[in-house]
Formats: structure tokens, C-alpha cells, sequence
């Protein structure tokens, strides 16, 4: 017979889920009109200090790249590093790459688009992903993973780019604190949730899927 698939469980290797800890979903499919590769990590109990605190450095550090302003032909590698600096204050960072390039109905991993410091430099019209995270080895993981679209950016002196972030969903409240967030960040943030309840809200009104409107009214609050 065939052997288990690694992603179907089994009374071998499955186990019960709780309350009590961190999961992460790392989500995505393949649609005619695109490709999606999204992360979430949500703990629906009460986090460790830790585990808070690591959770709102990867969130600032996703930020903290999605909204930065830099200069056309600009490696990928050249900016990676701002995703790891809330991480790197604390003496914290993680093991693999910051994001890589996404397919328009292709490979979800597509070449060379990326931040590696041999992807080619970002132009606007590209899709790369944001995705920094944190892991402590059989305790918890932790990634913040989106989408982001490259873009123009509104500057005096063209042309300067940015990100624009095109998954919409939001970050869990319950492992955020925000004593440790900046104005900016926390501006972004705000901003980032009225686009979701925007663009999102109408649309699972028109589904008449209230319940599942009624928790992103929740997620989004200001």
C-alpha cells in the first residue's frame, strides 16, 4: 500500500489540538488570476510574555519593510535586513529567507524575484512575498507572511518604490502588544485593517456570510 501523505493525518502521528498554543497556517492557492501564499500564527489562549513579544517583533518587522521607501534597481538583499530588526534588538532572528518572488497563476516560489542577495533588483509590477517569523525549537513558531506588489512610490524625486500588500487578512489582537509598536507602525496597521474592512466587508455581505463579517468587523477594530 502506499505510505501515509505527510499532509493527511494518522493515528500515528496525529495529535489533539488545544487551546493552550501557538499554530501557524501557512495558506495559499492557485487561481486564474493569481497565486496566493499567505501566513498567518494565532494563539486563541493566553500567550506567554515570549510568545507575544516575539510575535509583535516579526509583525513590526513586516511592517517595517512593507512600508519602506527606496530607491528603483534596489537588490531585494539590500533591504531584507529591515524585516530583522525588531527581532535583531532583542537579540532574536530566524533561519530562512525574508520572501521570494510569486507567480501570476505559476510557481508560488517563482525565481528570481526576491530577497536574496542574488534575486535580481525590485521593479514595480512585482510580486514578492514579506514573511519574517521566529522559531523556538519544540516550543513554538511564528511567521507573518503576505503578499506584496511593488510599487511606485509618492516621492518628489522619481522614481522611488514601495510595497503595496494585497493579502488581506488580519493579524491575531491577542499576540500583539503594542507597547512596543512605534506611531507609524501602529498608523500602518490602522490604515492596513480599514482597506481590509473596504474591500472585504461588502463582499462577505453579499455572500450573506454574517458570522464570518461579524469576526473581521472584530479583527479590524482600530
Amino acid at each position: 500500500s502506499d505510505p501515509p501523505s505527510p499532509h493527511s493525518p494518522s493515528n500515528g502521528s496525529s495529535r489533539t489540538l488545544s487551546a493552550r498554543e501557538m499554530y501557524l497556517f501557512d495558506t495559499g492557492g492557485q487561481y486564474l488570476d493569481g497565486t496566493t501564499d499567505i501566513t498567518r500564527t494565532v494563539h486563541w489562549g493566553e500567550p506567554t510574555p515570549l510568545q507575544k513579544e516575539a510575535y509583535t517583533r516579526v509583525l513590526m518587522g513586516n511592517i517595517d519593510l512593507a512600508r519602506l521607501v527606496f530607491p528603483s534597481d534596489t537588490a531585494g538583499g539590500t533591504v531584507e535586513s529591515f524585516a530583522r530588526r525588531a527581532l535583531w534588538d532583542v537579540g532574536l532572528n530566524y533561519g530562512h529567507g525574508t520572501g521570494h518572488g510569486i507567480g501570476n497563476f505559476l510557481s508560488v516560489h517563482e525565481w528570481p524575484v526576491g530577497f536574496q542577495s542574488n534575486n535580481v533588483p525590485l521593479e514595480a509590477g512585482m510580486f514578492t512575498s514579506i514573511e519574517p517569523g521566529y522559531y523556538l525549537d519544540g516550543e513554538f513558531g511564528i511567521r507573518i507572511e503576505d503578499v506584496a506588489l511593488v510599487v511606485e512610490a509618492q516621492t518628489e524625486e522619481k522614481p522611488f518604490l514601495t510595497f503595496e500588500v494585497v493579502s488581506l487578512v488580519p493579524y491575531d489582537r491577542n499576540l500583539i502588544d503594542l507597547s512596543l509598536m512605534s506611531p507609524e507602525q501602529i498608523r500602518y496597521l490602522n490604515s492596513y485593517y480599514e482597506r481590509i474592512r473596504a474591500q472585504l466587508g461588502p463582499e462577505l455581505r453579499r455572500q450573506q456570510l454574517e458570522e464570518a463579517h461579524a469576526w473581521l468587523q472584530e479583527s479590524t477594530e482600530p
